[in-house]
């Protein structure tokens, strides 16, 4: 353990997005936006679906935990690379690196999880509704969330167990603007091909797997939609299709990145970047277009903290929303 200790290279050179001081100086301010956004919108989302009575219903209790994932997936490396388009010399310890894996396939593993059971919440709500409230109790959703996180760790430790142990004592440049387990295998001083493929396929197959199950769930509900015409379908069809849009936005890069390991392609940065910063950005943005009743009440809590902070009379602008 001391040789191995001893032979460990003690920080990786992130390459990052680009060379180019132009286009980092654009990127450093197109990212900052977008994280600032990102974290306001779901930030939003959460508390008005913690403050909002109506609306502490399974499908938002769901989705408030989908936005508390989201700020953590955007956050374990997008601050750094922000900072970084100032650096230099882009670099992160070993012991940085390991971590931003172990969050990476943490918040990703946990984000799977959570959509299928948000898949399986619309399904019993439009295939078995009269069930509904009896199936998606309090105590089932809260049992789902802790699974999702539950998997998501022991994924996360299933993936670290081995490249823990391997000797890394040389090439030590990771060509991305943050470590993932198929670019830092790699750089191993040992033959790592087998395993390397065992390891990162491993997640691909996860992907797929999962995405088939969620593929398959919708299209029962939407089959059963599409049987029942009426104001409430069409409700729960608009639902459906922003869940199932968030569900593609999420695992298409993922199942490109992790099926396809060990290719040195530009689209895995622009595939990186998308499912850490845009996919994360635009989830509470199709959330909010497409349901009503979180727009409404998301207008609402705006509109309620203008007037608070805007007024010099907090006392008549709440009474006159309340009125409202």
């Amino acid at each position: 353990m001391e040789r191995l200790n001893y032979s460990r290279v003690p920080e990786f050179v992130l390459l990052g997005l680009t060379e180019s001081p132009e286009l980092q100086i654009f990127f450093f301010v197109t990212f900052s936006i977008f994280y600032l956004l990102t974290m306001f919108g779901n930030c939003l989302i959460l508390l008005t679906v913690l403050s909002t009575s109506h609306l502490h219903a399974p499908m938002f209790f769901l989705l408030s935990n989908l936005s508390l994932i989201d700020m953590c997936l955007s956050s374990f490396a997008t601050p750094k690379m922000i900072m970084d388009f100032f650096a230099h010399h882009k670099t992160i310890s070993f012991e940085g690196c390991i971590s931003q894996i172990f969050l990476l396939h943490l918040f990703t593993g946990t984000e799977i999880v959570l959509l299928i059971s948000m898949s399986f919440d619309r399904y019993i709500a439009i295939c078995k509704p009269l069930y509904y409230t009896t199936i998606m109790s309090q105590k089932v959703c809260v049992g789902l969330v802790a699974t999702s996180w539950m998997v998501g760790f022991l994924h996360t430790m299933s993936q670290l167990v081995f490249i823990l142990y391997l000797p890394f004592c040389g090439p030590n440049v990771v060509d991305n603007f943050f470590c993932d387990l198929p670019l830092v295998i790699q750089l191993a001083c040992i033959d790592t091909y087998v395993l390397g493929i065992f390891m990162v396929s491993s997640s691909g197959v996860i992907a797929i797997i999962s995405f088939l199950l969620l593929l398959i769930s919708y299209i029962v509900v939407l089959v059963t939609i599409r049987d029942h015409s009426s104001i409430g379908s069409s409700k729960a069809l608009s639902t459906c299709t922003s869940h199932f849009i968030v569900v593609l936005m999420f695992f298409v890069p993922c199942i490109f990145i992790y099926v396809w390991p060990f290719t040195n392609f530009l689209v895995d940065k622009i595939l990186s970047v998308f499912y850490t910063i845009f996919t994360p950005f635009l989830n509470p943005l199709i959330y909010t277009l497409r349901n009503q009743e979180v727009r409404t009440a998301v207008k609402k809590k705006l509109s309620t903290q203008y007037f608070t902070f805007g007024k010099t009379t907090p006392h008549y602008t709440v009474k006159g929303l309340e009125r409202s």
